[in-house]
């Protein structure tokens, strides 16, 4: 059988033919494999790893990490080329997400009948999780985590849209349910708690291996009312393939490896955490947390799960999320209309949310303030952000040393910072206060010369980057050491 569109299968291949797959046979899922990960991320190229032969479990039974941990496997992600660097990747990615948002709704998902993932089929009752390799990934976790790089579909009970968020998940009750930590707030929540008030319940599905596109877009900030599964459509140029789960009635992808259908309800709880988050702290007390009445699962021969853990950056998908951000937050300056914006990073030392840098060419007074604020407060960059810094179109904002260079000289702490209080924060947040409800600060920091002073400002001490060119050209080999 041809894989199916969006198999993690076909991805595989790909980061094999580039070189970058590596295969570690017989670690123990209980804390090696979440090691080994944590120093793949480290090694130069970031290798993906796939985990085989892991104790306990027979061959073939496989754990993927590092799927998007390169400029290369997050190119080939998005489709947007298979050879870039990490200037290429984000050269790649301009302006795409507002149009794939755009023409989303012209790529509705296409149920089909067949499937790999129907190789097998486990009713509710006989189902335990723990017939695969679930890691536990961290020293002080509270359990076995097998929603890392998940995908969790639910829909809008009103206008039937469907969403696909990327949540922590645990296994419990010894492998015959799982717990879903869904984030307030943000859409999969809603659709949840819409669902509670009007039947009691929330049907839901869930992958566990699949082309980690669907990982990109389950942890990024699609806009509101389109769904991940169309959007993932509008990347693709063509339809996804789905089966619809019988009991819910909700999509699973037809490339998925190994995938759960049931219902949530608001009293169905177990306990959960705490985990190792991708602030870089172990975030949240073990409590009780929705958990999955599972009534079917599915999944291939063999399959292959996901594993996307998070902790100190880098990890395994604080790259992906530091490209695929910036890019976003970008996009939805451009469409606010606000000009002179060059370029916005958010930084993978933050997370991909916690710091965030702009650079723009200021046109009048008030202008790096405004580029503040709307960065700030724009959908893509709403949640969890601490800082906000607008720099100059002479300072990279990619670059931590130029940001805080400009930081240093360019701006006045006395009127060049400003809090915004009560904003959008999260229990993930090491700072939030257990049993309150998770506010944010967050500051705006303007790193620019003073509008007033644009022509009068010291003039930065370096060459010419033209004259520098002449000189490189002309003095290269002495340079060299040639």
């Amino acid at each position: 059988m041809t894989e199916p569109l969006l198999s993690l299968r076909s991805h595989l291949d790909a980061v094999a033919g580039f070189g970058e797959l590596r295969t570690v046979r017989g670690a123990h899922w209980d804390l090696e494999l979440g090691g080994i990960a944590e120093l793949s991320y480290r090694l130069p190229g970031t290798p993906a790893v796939l985990f085989d032969e892991i104790a306990g479990y027979p061959a073939g039974l496989r754990v993927l990490t590092g799927s998007t941990g390169s400029p290369r496997r997050f190119g080939r992600s998005l489709r947007l080329g298979d050879d870039l660097d990490d200037v290429g990747v984000v050269e790649a990615l301009r302006g795409k997400p507002s149009r794939w948002a755009a023409s989303a709704r012209d790529f509705p998902v296409r149920p089909v009948e067949d499937a790999p993932l129907l190789a097998n089929e486990v009713p509710g009752d006989e189902v335990d999780l723990l017939t695969f390799p679930v890691p536990r990934w961290h020293e002080h976790d509270g359990g076995r985590f097998i929603g890392t790089g998940c995908f969790v579909v639910t829909s809008d009970p009103d206008t039937g849209v469907h969403n696909g968020g990327c949540y922590r998940m645990e296994v419990a009750d010894e492998g015959r349910s799982v717990t879903l930590a869904v984030v307030p707030g943000k859409h999969g929540d809603q659709n949840i708690r819409r669902w509670f008030e009007r039947e009691g319940r929330a049907p839901v599905t869930v992958s566990f291996g699949h082309d980690p596109l669907l990982l990109v877009l389950g942890g990024t900030e699609v806009p509101h009312g389109i769904s991940e599964l169309e959007y993932a459509g509008a990347v693709l140029g063509e339809r996804v393939p789905v089966v619809t789960g019988p009991d819910t009635g909700l999509p699973i992808p037809a490339g998925s490896e190994l995938a759960i259908e049931g219902w949530l309800r608001p009293d169905h709880l177990r306990e959960e955490g705490p985990f190792g988050e991708w602030t870089g702290y172990y975030t949240g007390l073990r409590r009780p947390n929705l958990a999955v009445e599972i009534t079917r699962l599915y999944h291939r021969d063999d399959p292959i799960l996901l594993g996307a853990p998070p902790g100190k950056p880098p990890h395994d998908y604080s790259y992906m999320r530091t490209v695929m951000k910036s890019a976003m937050i970008q996009d939805e300056l451009a469409a606010s209309g606000v000009p002179g914006v060059v370029k916005a990073w958010a930084h993978e030392s933050g997370g991909g949310r916690l710091f965030i840098a702009v650079s723009l060419k200021q046109r009048y007074a008030g202008h790096a303030r405004q580029v503040a604020y709307l960065t700030a407060q724009c959908p893509a960059a709403a949640y969890m952000n601490r800082y906000v810094v607008v720099v100059d179109d002479d300072i990279d904002p990619a670059d931590l040393d130029q940001v805080v260079w400009a930081m240093s000289t360019r701006s006045d702490p006395a009127g060049d910072i400003e809090v915004m209080n009560r904003t959008w924060g999260s229990k993930l947040d090491p700072l939030s206060v257990p049993g309150e409800p998770p506010f944010s600060s967050r500051a705006i920091i303007d790193a620019c010369r003073p509008y007033e002073r644009l022509e009068s400002f010291p003039r930065v001490a370096e060459s010419s980057p033209a004259f520098l060119r002449e000189l490189e050209r002309k003095w290269r080999a002495d340079l060299a050491g040639d």
